[in-house]
């Protein structure tokens, strides 16, 4: 079996494809994050697919920085380090909603309502502790980091540059939802995932010739220094 630099950076490709057709996905029809939703079957549903858009995408983002880690230069590695940083914690954010409120509903639902009134940027009712910090570090991570890799990527046009613009100006645009009514959340987050489709697909299109691939393969098994 032989591990090729063209097929590391397809499959990236597609993980970032998979990772905004999960993050379109679960903004259709996404009823009101409430108590009434904590502990249903479509709540466990959407937090799955949550949880693994994150992971997709945590992917997506690692081939995208690999195929072009020359050309996005120094703003490119923090772009990605920082929007890796916010993927991660919403995968926190997203596994402690899916595992940890729905078991604390019925023996705390004030806070599970403050926790949930914070993930959607208001201002809870009393003191959630630790998780207020990884929403904070989620939000900060996914606007500042999607702005500074969607400009590496912009200026490395390595991959579509479309997809690259919309991805700086999706992430970054979300610092408006502090003062928009909640109805906004869910169509903000779409063009995010339009740019993660692109993104991908462009990678995925465009990876490496069969001569650039052979000289950077690597055969399971075999040790890649001879």
């Amino acid at each position: 079996m032989t591990i090729t630099t063209t097929s590391l950076i397809r499959t990236t490709g597609l993980c970032a494809v998979a990772a905004g057709v999960l993050f379109v996905g679960v903004q259709v029809k996404h009823p009101p994050l409430d108590l009434d939703l904590v502990g249903t079957t479509e709540f466990t549903v959407r937090q799955t697919a949550k949880i693994a858009m994150t992971v997709f995408a945590l992917a997506g983002v690692a081939g995208l920085y690999l195929r072009q880690v020359r050309q996005v230069g120094l703003l490119g590695l923090v772009g990605y380090v920082v929007f890796s940083l916010g993927y991660l914690t919403m995968f926190s954010v997203e596994a402690i909603a899916a595992f940890v409120l729905p078991a604390i509903e019925t023996t705390s639902p004030e806070f599970v309502q403050d926790v949930l009134t914070a993930s959607v940027g208001g201002a809870p009712a009393g003191d959630i502790g630790g998780a207020q910090l990884l929403l904070t570090a989620s939000g900060v991570g996914y606007m500042v980091g999607g702005l500074l890799f969607g400009i590496a990527l912009f200026r490395a046009g390595v991959v579509a540059r479309w997809a690259s613009a919309l991805l700086a100006a999706a992430t970054i645009s979300t610092a408006a939802l502090a003062v928009l009514p909640e109805a906004f959340n869910r169509p903000f987050a779409i063009p995010t995932g339009i740019a993660l489709i692109g993104l991908g697909w462009s990678s995925w299109r465009t990876s490496q010739s069969p001569d650039a691939d052979r000289a950077g393969s690597v055969r399971v098994g075999e040790p890649a220094v001879r």
